[in-house]
């Protein structure tokens, strides 16, 4: 799969204890990302944060469940990128997406392994 040079990163900025169709939101974003044919998608777990509501979000090795924050990134071209992040409207309650051009230096894979 090729993408252009110049593209675009959506990031999603959500809850790790956040569903979707009883599914770990996280979770669902990926997959329907890898369905739509998307170049890749990144989850990366926060140790601390909040978000609109200031509610603080953070480790603590006291508490056994956290909902700690998590951030969903993907890069493709603006139009695919654009397509997805209307689909995302439906299935984020709370979070943020952001979108931002980015310049592709490299996306490549060893796909002699």
């Amino acid at each position: 799969m090729k993408i252009p040079e110049e593209g675009t990163l959506l990031r999603v900025f959500i809850g790790e204890a956040d569903k979707w169709q009883s599914k770990p939101l996280y979770a669902a974003i990926v997959e329907a990302a890898r369905k739509r044919g998307m170049a890749g998608a990144t989850v990366t777990k926060g140790i601390m944060g909040f978000g609109r509501k200031s509610r603080m979000h953070a480790a603590n090795i006291l508490r056994l469940s956290e909902d700690l924050p998590v951030v969903i990134e993907l890069v493709d071209s603006a139009e695919k990128i654009s397509a997805f992040a209307q689909e995302l409207d439906g299935m984020i309650k709370d979070g943020l997406v952001t979108m931002e051009p980015v310049h592709v230096a490299l996306y490549r894979s060893d796909t002699a392994r």
